[in-house]
């Protein structure tokens, strides 16, 4: 007869009853948290735009388009900023740990009039080779040569790298990489480009949908130890069979 080993756990086991009492007044918090992001949403919305001034010009698969160009007809635009330099050999983990997601969000925005598409400074066939790799359909297009990815603060020069004060996040607090994460959001009206909204940082959580279900297990993101918060993630080709990452290897002893 087959035996279970299971492991023991120091976590409170209560009777169902318990249980429920407990989930219904976390459910409470949950709530009011809802709300409070329906408010911060509401919010968002508001804010002031700034014109966009530059006529950008970015290298696709079907050759030069414009910002106007990448609406694709839409008066939304939602752009990630990917990490992903010139002469680079492959984009930024944590960035390709976001993109995981794009395919499946991108013709769902496209019904509330909102196109999407990834832009990185890397050149078009760096872009082409890592995007057929990973699998990737979603849009994305090259910024090389123009100062789009430096004027929406996601490169740095290496005048900002050696100052250690890059303005990254809204703030001069430097950035360890030539490269940084970001997402902004345009407007269109006729023939006026108009600049919504950036986010930064942990700001782009939200966009991660394996994060937010690890937040709903007991472990967690499972992070404390590791060197820095990301360190486990690979690109989705690079996990060996499904299994997990040797966080041994990892921890902040052995850094």
């Amino acid at each position: 007869m087959a035996t279970e080993t299971i492991e023991k756990t120091t976590h409170k086991v209560v009777a169902p009853a318990e249980w429920l009492a407990a989930r219904k007044e976390l459910l409470k918090k949950e709530k009011e948290f809802t709300r409070l992001r329906d408010e911060l949403s509401r919010q968002r919305r508001e804010l002031p735009w700034e014109k966009v001034e530059k006529n950008y010009i970015f290298e696709g698969p079907n050759g030069a388009e414009t910002l106007a160009d990448l609406f694709d007809g839409r008066t939304q635009l939602v752009v990630y900023h990917f990490m992903f330099g010139p002469g680079w050999k492959e984009g930024c983990p944590s960035c390709s740990f976001l993109a995981d997601s794009f395919d499946g969000v991108t013709p769902h925005l496209a019904q509330r009039d909102t196109a999407f598409v990834a832009v990185s400074r890397a050149t078009l066939p760096e872009i082409e080779g890592f995007k057929k790799r990973m699998g990737w359909k979603f849009p994305w297009v090259s910024s090389f040569g123009t100062d789009f990815n430096y004027d929406f603060h996601v490169s740095f020069s290496k005048e900002e790298m050696e100052s250690k004060k890059a303005y990254y996040n809204f703030a001069n607090a430097g950035f360890p990489s030539e490269e940084g994460p970001g997402l902004s959001v345009f407007s269109r009206r006729g023939d006026k480009i108009f600049h919504a909204y950036s986010s930064y940082a942990r700001g782009l959580d939200i966009l991660l949908p394996t994060y937010n279900m690890l937040d709903m297990t007991p472990k967690g993101r499972d992070e404390d130890s590791l060197p820095d918060p990301m360190a486990w993630i690979r690109h989705h080709d690079r996990y060996s069979d499904g299994k997990m990452v040797d966080l041994k290897k990892l921890t902040k002893t052995s850094a």
